[in-house]
């Protein structure tokens, strides 16, 4: 036979040449172009009508616009401090950066204790143990049918309820909780604890680098050194070592109580125990349901290939069953995280100064409604947008991929 006999089946297809779109209606490529730029005209036309319309109005009313009130002095005490501030001698701007400051401490620590309760419990909602499914399949459906703005009152009125400073409950000798909050001994910030800081990202990045390389040679030869020996060297050994090099300064500032009132140490005040301890236990409630439907979407028959490998049940969960209920989880926990984030809005109900707060005051001292209302937005949309792109890209990189 000869080499060039040629085989329909093995010769190479032929893509048909694309037609340019004509300029007729009965194209329908040329169709959908006009009707999308005619919806993208109206969209348009309507924006420029109503900001024309708010601007001519505001002139009408001698009502002043811009965003120059961000550099005059503000006069908003706050109590939430995580930079300097000073009232009667900041600027507005400064106090707004307090309050995206403070919103971004309730949102990632309320994510995160979330994610670890709501999973424990999700968890714990499929255990064998009757007495342990049934306790936490109560707390699952008692927290979500409760509003979260009674629970976050809830708490804060408990919270308020503990005895003075003088009658303070004493847990051991460093931490004491009061009315005025839950008083803790505190770390004295140097130079030497932020490079720490800065050698630990540095290691979590080559510790990623390291996991890749080691799966990359586990696929490649089938044999692979263990992660864990060089990720527990870089996460702890290259932060203290940094640290010891800037001198090793280890100073803890402790609370102590003088008169009717403490002094040193950190406060982790009533309004903010509240807020986070409300939003982590209301969202916890949907993060349990969402981990337990992950985890039985996977297929039993994975756990009975996991048993006959001989790995126990603990085993399986984490080796085995997560990692494929992550494909499941992800999408409607991006949700939670949203809703989470959104919902520490609320802060203003029980005296919390977050952004909305801070805007609101602002907003009635300066008269700027508009510029206050745009900047919550912008705040809130910005840490909506980046918490979506981040689940998003986890999303992704966990996929299954075709071949």
């Amino acid at each position: 036979m000869s080499a060039t006999t040629s085989d329909p089946r093995l010769a190479p297809t032929r893509q048909a040449p694309k037609q340019r779109m004509q300029l007729s209606w009965t194209d329908p490529r040329f169709r959908n172009l006009v009707w999308q730029a005619l919806v993208l005209a109206i969209i348009v036309a309507v924006i420029w009508y109503l900001v024309g319309n708010t601007r001519h109005n505001l002139e009408a009313r001698h009502i002043a616009t811009g965003f120059g009130f961000l550099e005059s002095t503000s006069g908003i005490p706050i109590g939430e401090q995580m930079i300097p501030y000073t009232s009667g001698a900041s600027t507005y701007l400064r106090a707004l950066t307090e309050g995206v400051l403070n919103t971004l401490k309730v949102a990632i620590v309320g994510v995160i204790l979330s994610t670890i309760l709501g999973t424990i419990i999700g968890v714990g909602r499929l255990s064998p143990n009757w007495l342990l499914a049934k306790i936490t399949a109560v707390y699952v459906e008692v927290i979500r049918d409760i509003p979260v703005l009674l629970q976050l009152l809830f708490w804060y009125v408990l919270l308020q309820g503990l005895p003075a400073p003088k009658a303070s409950i004493r847990l051991g000798s460093a931490v004491f909780l009061s009315n005025r909050g839950i008083k803790v001994p505190l770390l004295v910030w140097e130079d030497a604890h932020t490079w720490a800081l800065v050698a630990f990202a540095v290691a979590i990045v080559l510790t990623f680098l390291w996991r890749r390389r080691v799966h990359r040679q586990r696929d490649l030869t089938g044999t692979a050194p263990k992660v864990w020996p060089v990720a527990l060297a870089l996460l702890i050994g290259l932060p203290v070592i940094v640290w010891a090099i800037f001198g090793a300064p280890l100073t803890i500032d402790m609370p102590q109580l003088h008169g009717f009132n403490f002094s040193g140490g950190g406060t982790i005040t009533p309004e903010y125990g509240a807020l986070t301890l409300g939003l982590v236990i209301y969202t916890s409630a949907f993060i349990a349901e969402i981990v337990r439907s992950g985890i039985q979407a996977v297929a039993q028959g994975q756990w009975e290939a996991s048993q006959a490998l001989g790995l126990h049940r603990g085993q399986t969960l984490n080796l085995v069953v997560l990692p494929q209920a992550l494909r499941v989880i992800i999408p409607p926990m991006t949700s939670e995280y949203l809703s989470l984030a959104k919902n520490s809005s609320l802060a203003v109900a029980i005296g919390y100064q977050d952004i909305v707060s801070i805007a609101s005051t602002i907003l009635n001292q300066t008269g700027q409604a508009i510029e206050g209302i745009a900047i919550i937005m912008l705040v809130y949309l910005t840490i909506s947008l980046s918490i979506s792109l981040f689940m998003n890209w986890y999303n992704a990189h966990i996929a299954l991929v075709g071949r």
